[in-house]
């Protein structure tokens, strides 16, 4: 399964995108922020719609045509064999949100009052003569009381109707790290009454992810322990790093966390620094998308990285979230394009388990195997060849990267800043 985040979609536009994500062979897609012909429906992260009144991630927009519009792009990704999975934000809403404003307006009198976490007793740095919860300290964003039953089934008729009317296929939840756990079994448990084959992925950043990721709650949760792992391991020509976060997670030992699950694997993401601009080293990109294509996991293309956007954090969130007219082509997606079929083509790297088998400070291959199948991958971070001594039994292999043939003698000499998907012949 492999997912890219779009930030905006225009529908005069989208079919560009779809033979862009058609090389990719793309088969879920995360439609974060969207734009339809030029009419706004949800910035998730634009005060404006806060101050509207929606849910984060709803769909539930005045213009009907606006919903057909979004209907149309959905059919029109399903007909391209594409997969839709929208942000959920469940945990918080705008001030702007109906029933909060009827709090603010009607006080105890409110039907409302307990959809928020509210003391009459006290005072908002806004000054509404009460205090309420925000996110994480964040006034703007008012929580919601997920315990109350009136909360609950307004957020999961939303649901029905993201299904009833766009079909979509899944949500990826926003700080589901923040969700209580009662509620994540109530939605898995409803989600799955909707399409069994429905798709929870939760937003997540440290501690044990079998909290939340497990048979009765969310299906993956985002790998923010490797986020760190990936680019830190090439900055500071550290591969033992990265090695071993995944050992720890997907090891052969019987005590590591994750074995057998699927977590969303990333670079980046509208949250962080793009990977262009955070590594030091150019020559650095394709072996850490090669890494995250190879290790366990769902690996995940934030757009616009795949040619090679930049942006910075610290420089605020619209750099990191600009809207493209057009998808960009060039060598940087060719070759995660390459990753992409190798990935499809191969159980190994979809199911298989990890071990390491040559670890350096600059170099690292990991075999990962599933039933007969194994392929090793393979990265030389340094600007030097390097011999990497190891024997699999056979001395001839396939690049599933470049389809070509290679010859194994006890190991192989890696070029500079290369890096291998390499199937042995049966």
């Amino acid at each position: 399964m492999r997912v890219v985040m779009l930030n905006f979609i225009k529908y005069n536009f989208v079919r560009k995108f779809f033979r862009h994500m058609e090389k990719y062979d793309i088969t879920l897609e995360e439609l974060k922020q969207k734009q339809l012909d030029g009419a706004e429906v949800i910035d998730v992260r634009n005060k404006r719609e806060y101050e509207e009144g929606h849910i984060e991630g709803s769909i539930n927009v005045p213009e009907y045509e606006i919903n057909e519009d979004f209907k149309n792009i959905c059919q029109e990704l399903h007909e391209n064999g594409i997969k839709i999975v929208l942000d959920g934000v469940f945990n918080h809403v705008g001030r702007g949100f109906y029933q909060f404003q009827d709090v603010l307006k009607n006080r105890e009198n409110s039907r409302y009052k307990d959809w928020f976490h509210i003391s009459f007793d006290g005072n908002s740095n806004y000054n509404d003569g009460l205090w309420y919860e925000g996110w994480e300290g964040c006034y703007d964003l008012v929580k919601l009381n997920l315990y109350n039953e009136d909360v609950i089934q307004h957020i999961f008729s939303a649901i029905k109707g993201w299904v009833d009317e766009f079909d979509i296929d899944g949500l990826r939840l926003d700080v589901a790290y923040c969700l209580n756990h009662d509620f994540l079994r109530r939605l898995r448990s409803f989600c799955d009454s909707l399409k069994p084959d429905f798709f929870l992925l939760g937003e997540t950043l440290h501690g044990d992810y079998n909290q939340i990721m497990n048979d009765e709650m969310l299906h993956s949760v985002t790998n923010y322990e490797c986020y760190k792992g990936l680019y830190s391991s090439f900055n500071c020509m550290n591969m033992f790093e990265i090695n071993h976060s995944l050992l720890r997670q997907f090891g052969p030992e019987n005590w590591t966390l994750y074995k057998g699950k699927h977590l969303l694997s990333f670079v980046d993401n509208h949250d962080v620094t793009r990977v262009a601009s955070i590594l030091n080293n150019a020559n650095h990109l394709t072996l850490i998308y090669t890494l995250a294509f190879g290790m366990p996991g769902i690996p995940c293309v934030y757009y616009g990285s795949e040619w090679g956007a930049t942006g910075r954090k610290e420089d605020g969130d619209p750099a990191l979230r600009v809207s493209f007219d057009a998808p960009i082509w060039n060598d940087l997606t060719t070759f995660i394009s390459k990753l992409a079929v190798a990935k499809k083509s191969s159980n190994a790297l979809n199911y298989g388990s990890f071990s390491s088998i040559v670890l350096t400070n600059e170099q690292c291959i990991f075999l990962r195997q599933y039933n007969d199948e194994r392929v090793l991958v393979a990265i030389n971070a340094s600007e030097h060849p390097y011999f990497a001594s190891f024997n699999i039994g056979t001395d001839t292999c396939t690049d599933l990267i470049s389809g070509s043939e290679i010859k194994l003698n006890n190991g192989m000499e890696l070029p500079g800043y290369s890096s291998f998907m390499l199937r042995p012949f049966s």
